[in-house]
């Protein structure tokens, strides 16, 4: 079998891998937020950052998508659509049927970070930690040192996607909270707990509040004429960048200050996801309105965020240039 060969039964099968069901913002709300970046990133750091993210290791098949954005795109737009890609890359590898990838890169408790509360006389309040938090917090800090570091290339380009990937997690408020109830005394994760479908509506049919939110975007702009990702998402992410362009945002960015952007997302949660919802029942379009809108102004946070860490690191002369590791 020729390597063009094998390559392109890869590209074929991690784009059939690609279309399962995401998490976090789902595939849409993570592309949305990795284009808003791509538009503030300065030219040579976008330049830098696809060369690194070429680099990435063979078995994390990360680099391999890059070959899957031709058909006439010009080059710009093919590194554009490659940065939005893989920041749904942590996503992807979550599919078992890639043995390999799965167990050298899969980390389900690395996309959220649980802030244990409940509602008290009318009012959020903290609870002691009565589950496990989730990792996200420690890996953003742990890839942005990476990337600021003597690393290689390939271990750079996986810091990259996860970076991608964390900052739009960590946005979405029920990335970073857990609610104590009665009915769940150890946390709803998140929501994924709290049920909108009918009671004994089929387990593979059930929604919870979490997908809700995760899929917020396509939920409330249906791609329904199957446009591809340019003609259906960039649009979308053009509108929340004229609706919170990042001059009107700039001074609320705290940029590297993960803690503070947790924070902001418990405190939507806590105060807003919850509101006028009743178990077993689908939100109201009222209700869908307003999530779509609390999710615009997080989607741009989190791409003007990611865009001032990565041009803080890969502008010229900013972090050293590590040599890429050989392929073998």
């Amino acid at each position: 079998m020729s390597n063009r060969f094998r390559t392109l039964i890869i590209i074929a099968g991690l784009l059939t891998a690609s279309v399962m069901p995401a998490f976090a913002w789902d595939e849409v709300g993570h592309k949305i937020t990795a284009y808003i970046a791509w538009q503030q990133m300065r030219p040579d750091v976008r330049a830098r950052v696809i060369k690194t993210l070429l680099s990435a290791p063979e078995d994390a098949q990360l680099s391999t998508f890059y070959s899957a954005f031709g058909g006439g795109r010009s080059e710009a737009a093919r590194q554009r659509e490659f940065f939005m890609l893989a920041a749904t890359w942590p996503d992807i590898i979550r599919d078992k049927n890639f043995a390999v990838r799965f167990k050298n890169y899969a980390h389900s408790d690395w996309h959220y970070y649980d802030t244990f509360w409940q509602m008290k006389n009318g009012k959020p309040e903290l609870v002691a930690d009565v589950g496990e938090n989730g990792k996200a917090m420690d890996k953003l800090a742990e890839f942005d040192k990476v990337i600021r570091s003597n690393a290689t290339d390939a271990e750079k380009a996986v810091a990259i996607s996860w970076l991608e990937h964390l900052i739009g997690d960590i946005h979405q408020p029920l990335h970073a909270e857990s609610r104590v109830t009665d009915s769940n005394p150890k946390g709803d994760q998140g929501g994924n707990l709290f049920l909108l479908t009918p009671k004994g509506t089929p387990r593979d049919k059930q929604e919870n509040l979490h997908w809700f939110w995760d899929s917020i975007a396509i939920r409330y702009q249906p791609n329904t004429k199957d446009l591809c990702d340019a003609d259906y998402i960039d649009p979308i992410a053009n509108e929340i960048i004229r609706a919170y362009p990042y001059d009107k945002l700039k001074g609320e960015l705290a940029d590297g200050k993960f803690d503070v952007w947790k924070d902001e997302s418990y405190k939507i949660a806590s105060t807003e996801v919850y509101k006028d919802l009743k178990w077993f029942e689908m939100p109201s379009d009222k209700y869908k309105k307003k999530a779509f809108e609390i999710a615009q102004r997080r989607m741009a946070l989190a791409g003007y965020r990611m865009a001032d860490e990565f041009n803080s690191v890969f502008a010229d002369g900013a972090a050293p240039v590590a040599t890429p590791m050989p392929s073998h």
